[in-house]
């Protein structure tokens, strides 16, 4: 075989590595969001990231120990976990759009016996399910991935940690403009206020939120998002149409099956092309 120039062969490598650099600069560019969600509150800044996800991971693992003493908490060969975790692997490439922070994260599924109507996302990516919600709704894999999503964007969009940030603020009684010189009791606080997070309730306004980032983040991934109206009518069927929600901050009814509805056609590219892949 006749040998490659040494000018040739430099211009090739260097447009192996232009190419190379292209190619990776598109991987990461941002994808343009089709549902309309607005920018996150500055707010969150109060309470520092870092700090919040260490307290969110230490929460989370103490949950799954007093699940595993009780003999609760699935083993890697659940067929109901390997369910959940591939649905994960799927909707956690695209999560990056929504959050740089989610590169960093260390992901985890996990999945715990119990008859709760329950699902949710900690700072940093610790998802857990509960077969209730699972069993009792007779979830599709579609409508997993539509909780999931809606778990998953709670956390991408830092709902807890602005809804901390704005509860030590009032309890703290600490104006805005000296918050923003410096984070002064609340950055000191927020690793206690980590042991709040499960029972922290979202606002409307941040529940619709995570709706919508959540039907894009599933659409994106290749699930239906059909299946956002399907589950949320399971929901309200399970929950008697009288606001009932898992969680205590996920509300029913015809409002949010309206507003999923409204932006389904949004996203309906986005399946097809994922489905094509």
């Amino acid at each position: 075989m006749q040998a490659i120039p040494s000018f040739l062969r430099h211009s090739v490598t260097r447009n192996y590595l232009l190419l190379t650099l292209a190619c990776t600069a598109l991987i990461h560019t941002p994808a343009q969001a089709q549902v309309d969600v607005g920018k996150s509150s500055m707010m969150r800044q109060l309470v520092p990231a870092e700090t919040l996800e260490n307290s969110a991971t230490q929460q989370y693992q103490e949950l799954l120990q007093q699940a595993k003493a009780k003999g609760a908490l699935a083993d890697s060969n659940n067929a109901q976990l390997q369910r959940l975790r591939s649905i994960a692997q799927r909707l956690i490439p695209h999560a990056v759009q929504w959050n740089p922070r989610a590169s960093q994260w260390r992901w985890e599924v996990n999945l715990i016996g119990s008859k709760q109507i329950n699902a949710f996302c900690m700072p940093g990516g610790k998802i857990a399910f509960y077969t209730g919600i699972i069993d009792q709704l007779k979830l599709t894999d579609d409508e997993i991935a539509m909780i999931m999503g809606h778990e998953m964007a709670h956390a991408l969009r830092e709902h807890s940690r602005e809804q901390l940030a704005k509860n030590q603020a009032t309890s703290l009684g600490i104006s805005l403009g000296a918050q923003l010189l410096g984070l002064g009791d609340i950055g000191s606080t927020a690793a206690r206020l980590g042991g709040q997070l499960l029972s922290l309730k979202f606002s409307r306004s941040d529940e619709s939120d995570a709706d919508l980032v959540g039907l894009e983040l599933a659409a994106r991934a290749g699930y239906n998002p059909q299946a956002s109206v399907s589950l949320w009518r399971k929901m309200g069927e399970a929950t008697g149409q009288s606001g009932v929600s898992f969680l205590s901050t996920h509300p029913t009814g015809p409002n949010r099956i309206r507003e999923l509805e409204d932006n389904v056609p949004r996203v309906t590219g986005l399946f097809e092309q994922a489905r094509k892949r």
